[in-house]
Formats: C-alpha cells, sequence, structure tokens
C-alpha cells in the first residue's frame, strides 16, 4: 500500500518482473505527494542510454524512454494510463483494459504541468549514462475528480522503453505475467490519499 500525503513520499520502481528475457534495471525511483487538487510526481532515472522520439502528445510514448502512472481512482474497473516521454510528451487514455481505450481530451492533457530536465524537444538516440527527471502537476479533474484527500484508489507506476537498445520493464508493486504486460489492474496496489 501507498500513502500519498502532502510531503513527497520516495518510492523505488525496481520490480525486475521478467529477469530471463529483460534482465537490464536501470535505476528509477519517483516522489509523490498531493495538494488536495492536484497530483505531484517527480520522477528520477538513471539509465545506459535514452530515447527522445516522440515529437508530440498522443504518441508511442513507451518507445522512448518512459516513466508511467496507472491509475484507477475508483471501483467501476476503469483506470488511466499515464505514459510520458523523458521529454515530457504524453499519452493519456481510459478503460477498462487494454483494447477499446479512449485518449482524454487536449485540454486536459495541456492542464498538466511537465518540467523535464532533458528539455522538451527530441533529440532521437543517446546511447550514453543519462541521468534525468520528470516533473508532473496533476489536476484532480484529469481523473474526474474533484480533490484527492480521502480518496482510496489502486495503481502502479512503471518505466520501459520498447525501442531502446535494451528494452526492459520495471514496475512498482509486482506484476505476475508469463510476458510484459502493464495493463493488468489486478496487479495494481492500493494507494490512499491523506
Amino acid at each position: 500500500m501507498l500513502e500519498v500525503c502532502r510531503e513527497p513520499r520516495r518510492e523505488r520502481i525496481g520490480c525486475l518482473n521478467w529477469p530471463d528475457a529483460f534482465p537490464y534495471r536501470p535505476d528509477v525511483s519517483f516522489e509523490i505527494s498531493h495538494s488536495d487538487t492536484a497530483l505531484q510526481l517527480l520522477f528520477r532515472v538513471r539509465e545506459d542510454a535514452v530515447r527522445a522520439v516522440c515529437a508530440a502528445d498522443g504518441e508511442h510514448a513507451w518507445e522512448d524512454s518512459c516513466v508511467e502512472f496507472f491509475f484507477a481512482p475508483g471501483a467501476e474497473g476503469e483506470y488511466y494510463n499515464l505514459e510520458c516521454t523523458c521529454t515530457g510528451k504524453l499519452l493519456l487514455c481510459r478503460g477498462t483494459g487494454r483494447a477499446g481505450r479512449q485518449p482524454l481530451p487536449e485540454a486536459l492533457l495541456r492542464g498538466i504541468s511537465r518540467r523535464p530536465s532533458l528539455g522538451g524537444t527530441p533529440f532521437g538516440l543517446r546511447e550514453e549514462p543519462t541521468a534525468w527527471e520528470l516533473a508532473l502537476d496533476i489536476p484532480a479533474a484529469t481523473f474526474g475528480l474533484e480533490r484527492f484527500t480521502g480518496l482510496q484508489a489502486r495503481g502502479n507506476f512503471y518505466k520501459c522503453g520498447d525501442k531502446l537498445p535494451v528494452p526492459h520493464y520495471l514496475s512498482w508493486a509486482p506484476v505476475r505475467t508469463p510476458r510484459p504486460d502493464f495493463h493488468r489492474p489486478e496487479y495494481f496496489d492500493n494507494i490512499v490519499f491523506v
């Protein structure tokens, strides 16, 4: 369980769920806090290469150096997949499973503040050890909420890079599937906002 309050709490994204096929483990952590009407996330990453090809929101963020937050704020089975590249390009959809996901309106994406330490311009592939950070401020309204305080939700955090020289798939809470699959809400863990 993750308890989220107004003071940042630091967690590691370090579960190596498929070590035989994907043994590479970059160093990844995040800080999480909230201000009642906004969620603050700060991802910190150190990896052997970094890729930034996505030029706009809605593109294939998971193919770049990417951090992700999958979030189910209610009990009706719908969840959000927020995927963000190292240059702050977002993919944000909602649905009840991998198929049939609906992208959120551009106006909601514009409301998310992004501060990528590597800047906002795509640069291709850099095959050198790189440390980078990404700060996100996400309004509660992005997830159809009025506030975070008192919310009992579920979710998971991920780091991936499908088209990096060494693809990798890490999670915060374990995912027990035969191959990489982050769209598995049954493996989300509890997130409580106090």
